[in-house]
């Protein structure tokens, strides 16, 4: 393992893991942190070296200063901090592998800087979370207005419950893992990003995207619809391709690892000939 020095690195808690000429970065999502892949971590370092790091809405409270609800109104700052995270490390070419929010986030940063991104690999990834006549994200508006009231109102409570609905309840391992960090999260920084992600929509740049993708995503995923999935096959301009794993939950990296690992592998391996 490497430990990063300089500042920004310092700051995001970076870490390289493996060796080798091939490049894998790993974005966590909204109230997790780098420990989300440590059951795919092992494995994929053994093929590339591996960067992962803590978006700076995980960091503990006392570096809650690293984090402008009015700076991060939006993906795009988010974008910037991974572009400029990548160029401080001088990584010049990767596959980017982003969970949930972190999805778009690579998409954007993707868009800016072509020439970094390989591939993107998006897991669990939604352009936009809320229903509209023409697209189903999953949530009529009343539903991420209770989310947001519910944070708003008590935080601690909340973070005890959210967990247990996005993972698989027949492991509890899991859903402790991802409610440990979750319950971490300052409440006002949380009900700012859950603003940030719920409310958000970043349907206008699929097509903007010249990177491969695969998309990855679960079966019974309460968060993000398989049917979301196809439509950024379709809307995206890069090739794509859509790989469902049967299971439950938003995180297949902590309930489904090993399912998760395989298609990974494929992916890697087998690179544009799996599109």
């Amino acid at each position: 393992m490497v430990m990063i020095k300089s500042d920004l690195s310092l700051a995001t808690n970076a870490k390289i893991v493996g060796s080798g000429d091939k490049i894998l970065v790993l974005a966590h999502g909204f109230g997790a942190d780098q420990s989300i892949w440590d059951k795919i971590l092992p494995h994929l370092s053994q093929t590339h070296r591996v960067l992962v790091f803590d978006w700076n809405f995980s960091r503990p409270a006392d570096d809650s200063k690293l984090f402008d609800d009015s700076v991060y109104s939006s993906f795009y700052a988010f974008a910037d901090d991974l572009i400029s995270l990548v160029e401080n490390l001088n990584l010049k070419s990767f596959v980017f592998v982003g969970h949930s929010m972190s999805g778009m986030i690579g998409c954007i940063a993707s868009i800016k800087r072509p020439e970094l991104f390989q591939r993107l690999i998006l897991v669990g990834a939604s352009p936009r979370y809320l229903n509209s006549e023409d697209y189903v994200g999953g949530f009529e508006r009343s539903d991420i207005d209770d989310i947001l009231t519910s944070i708003e109102s008590n935080f601690e409570a909340w973070a005890l419950n959210f967990p247990s609905l996005v993972t698989d309840t027949n492991d509890p391992i899991s859903t402790q893992k991802f409610g440990k960090s979750l319950q971490k999260m300052r409440p006002d920084i949380a009900l700012s990003l859950a603003k940030t992600i719920f409310l958000g929509d970043y349907r206008d740049i699929l097509d903007k995207v010249e990177a491969p993708c695969n998309i990855i995503q679960a079966t019974n995923d309460i968060v993000v619809p398989v049917s979301v999935s196809h439509y950024m096959q379709q809307k995206l301009k890069s090739k794509a391709s859509v790989e469902i794993i049967e299971a439950d939950g938003h995180f297949p990296q902590l309930t489904a690892h090993e399912l998760l690992i395989q298609i990974l592998d494929r992916v890697l391996l087998m690179g544009s000939d799996i599109l």
